[in-house]
């Protein structure tokens, strides 16, 4: 996301602001209104086009052999644009890595899906252990 030289300006005085809490004058309010608006535009064309690279290339996937040299190079696209690699990604990459292109790609993704994995994996809460207490007990522990 690039900055014009009007919006540079603004976020300044919006630090500025918010750095010395002193009464905004109207003029700086507003200002910092407009640019957060632009900032949601931005941030909401960012999803559109990155919800159509992700369904372009569920065509061009679904389409493959015959649209593989357009499936790498969206595949590559869709990467560098934040995409994480899924299941059917690998699956075609594997079935295309006579190609070296795609083969470099599998090898890329296949990290990248082992790193989010193990991403998941580090996030997730452990369980308390808890004593599991047979049927015939459990009236016995009631008491």
């Amino acid at each position: 996301m690039a900055f014009g030289a009007e919006e540079l300006r603004v976020l300044r005085r919006a630090l500025a602001l918010a750095l010395n809490p002193a009464p905004a004058s109207a003029e700086d309010v507003q200002d910092c209104h407009r640019l957060a608006e632009s900032l949601d535009e931005a941030l909401n064309e960012g999803l559109r086009l990155r919800a159509f690279l992700v369904a372009d290339l569920a065509r061009y996937r679904a389409a493959l052999p015959g649209t593989a040299a357009g499936y790498l190079t969206l595949l590559e696209e869709a990467l560098r644009a934040g995409y994480r690699p899924g299941a059917d990604d690998l699956a075609a990459l594997r079935a295309l890595r006579g190609n070296p292109v795609a083969a470099a790609l599998l090898d890329h993704c296949r990290l990248a899906a082992e790193h989010d994995v193990r991403a998941r994996l580090a996030r997730a809460v452990p369980r308390p252990a808890t004593a599991l207490v047979p049927a015939s007990r459990a009236r016995l522990t009631a008491l």
